[in-house]
């Protein structure tokens, strides 16, 4: 085993099931480089060290020396085969080496075997098979595929319907996306993706089914005065916003709320969330103490987070004194469905 290999590690049921734990016994990486945002929660929580990308896989792996090994735990082994093949035709003509966790066979994309891959599957017990994937050329269509009917279908971290088949197709045009089949369109989510103009399709990040399955532990919350954040429809930017300073956040949309309380559980930061009662379920919710769920009586979340975004100070301010000002400010306008506690 070389001295200079590097683990890229993609989700966070790779976390949540102990894989990493094993691999990293067997395999003594140098590195553990985490991709996604659950992932990076995950990873958190358990107390590995690793490093924080903030990046998809495919743009990690391709500044790495070729001894670098996609980590993945698909929701079932053929969503982990497509999820790895997605990077590989983003890094061809380049190999990818992909340790799939959810059927433990160690795939060798656009690569044959070597002694590398020999020595990694003998350490993991996991099956080699080569395989191709041709490289990704611009696309104005694009097919999910692994979907489970019923679950939620993401385009940007944006739920844009709800799936029907296991493959879901998209198109686009003028910048737009449009549901082509395979999806029970949510207008509001395609709404909200009409502010990110597309231009090739196949590099856009889609999804589907839950984000995290397993439940975040709850710290305890942060004390003092701090800087509130207001995270609008777009969770999954948290990481980008949140610092040891942030006392809490005021989120707008059912998943966002859903998202962010999940997160920000994690580090102890309460959460008021703006809602309107479409929720997909794509995590499962928690929430630090002190935070507050608001939903929309006879308006979107929408329209009230764009009047309340200006109510939030820019500076250091004490947490239960923004929730109040705006509670009171949007009176019956709201039903409270989680106190504060």
């Amino acid at each position: 085993m070389p001295d200079t290999l590097i683990l890229v590690v993609h989700g966070p049921e790779v976390f949540d099931a102990g894989d990493i734990a094993v691999l990293i016994d067997r395999l003594a990486p140098s590195r553990i480089i985490v991709a996604g945002v659950m992932a990076r929660t995950a990873a958190e929580e358990s107390g590995i060290p690793c490093e924080q990308a903030g990046l998809p896989p495919s743009m990690v792996i391709r500044n790495l020396p070729l001894e670098t090994v996609l980590v993945n735990h698909g929701k079932t082994p053929e969503s982990g085969r497509i999820f790895g093949e997605i990077v590989a035709s983003r890094l061809a003509p380049r190999g990818l080496i992909q340790l799939e966790a959810s059927s433990r066979i160690l795939y060798l994309w656009n690569r044959e075997p070597d002694a590398l891959a020999r020595d990694i599957a003998e350490k993991t017990g996991y099956v080699i098979e080569s395989v191709r994937a041709p490289e990704s050329r611009s696309a104005a269509e694009r097919t999910i595929r692994g979907c489970l009917p019923g679950e939620a279908v993401y385009v940007n971290g944006i739920v844009i319907g709800q799936a029907t088949a296991t493959e879901v197709m998209l198109r686009e045009e003028g910048g737009a996306i449009i549901p082509v089949s395979g999806m029970r369109p949510k207008e509001h989510g395609l709404e909200k993706l009409e502010g990110q103009p597309v231009t090739n399709l196949s590099m856009v990040w889609c999804k589907s089914g839950a984000i995290r399955t397993t439940h975040p532990a709850v710290r305890e919350p942060r004390t003092g005065p701090g800087r509130v954040l207001f995270i609008d429809h777009c969770g999954h930017r948290i990481y980008d916003e949140i610092t040891p300073g942030t006392c809490g956040i005021v989120s707008v949309g059912d998943d966002t709320t859903a998202v962010c309380g999940h997160i920000a559980s994690h580090f102890g930061i309460p959460v008021l969330g703006i809602i309107d009662g479409d929720a997909d379920g794509i995590v499962p919710a928690s929430y630090a103490k002190g935070s507050i769920i608001a939903r929309a009586v006879r308006e979107r979340d929408d329209d009230i987070g764009r009047e309340i975004e200006g109510m939030i100070p820019g500076g250091n301010v004490i947490w239960e004194e923004v929730v109040e000002r705006i509670i009171r400010y949007l009176g019956n306008r709201v039903e409270i469905i989680r106190p504060g506690r």
